[in-house]
């Protein structure tokens, strides 16, 4: 488990490097990441019904009227996952006032051992907007298949069986006011880019 502090050192070291546009690999298990686009379109209102750090009951529909960037990934994540949600702070910090008409989500694919209290420290860590989402592993697939979100178990032969890391699509979506798919946005896409982007569909979209 990822405590407090080792969280605050991740962000910290995270700030420092992307500054100088470098992204670190942090002492943590190798993780694998697809970038690569997926083979299916995303359908017109992805879904999901998962749990939030408080233990309440979310989907999509309880963001009507707001615009939605999700990400999944996992704490144990060593630097594709955080660097993600920095972004994410970023770029919330770039809409400015317009931040309050977007809300970030990030869902968890390790549900196993991202439990509510960690992941409520873990985007807290972050920004305490970024909502963190979990469920059990039959709803945390339904909802990646929504987002035609790819993620998998990787084990080294012999490990112990909490012993492993993941392999998952990294990247954001964004969803319009009644949830409608607007985009993907890469993993890597520059911060001015997606903050430009998320103000021209609030501008066209936003109503």
């Amino acid at each position: 488990m990822i405590g407090p502090a080792r969280i605050r050192g991740i962000c910290a070291v995270l700030a420092a490097t992307l500054v100088l546009g470098v992204v670190p690999a942090l002492a943590q298990p190798a993780a694998r990441h697809d970038d690569s686009p997926a083979a299916t379109p995303l359908p017109l209102m992805p879904r999901y019904l998962l749990m939030d750090v408080q233990g309440r009951a979310v989907t999509q529909e309880d963001f009507r009227g707001r615009f939605q960037l999700v990400s999944f990934g996992f704490i144990s994540c060593p630097d594709v996952c955080p660097t993600t949600l920095l972004e994410v702070k970023q770029i919330l910090d770039a809409l400015g006032d317009q931040a309050a008409r977007l809300q970030p989500i990030f869902i968890t694919v390790d549900p196993a051992r991202d439990t509510r209290e960690v992941l409520r420290e873990y985007t807290a860590a972050f920004d305490a907007r970024i909502l963190g989402l979990t469920g059990s592993a039959e709803l945390v697939r339904r909802a990646a298949d929504s987002f035609r979100v790819r993620y998998e178990i990787v084990r080294e032969p012999g490990a112990a069986p909490g012993n492993y890391t993941m392999n998952h699509t990294a990247g954001m979506v964004l969803l319009d006011i009644h949830g409608r798919f607007l985009a993907r946005f890469p993993y890597g896409m520059a911060v001015r880019d997606i903050a430009e982007r998320i103000r021209t569909e609030m501008a066209v979209n936003g109503r």
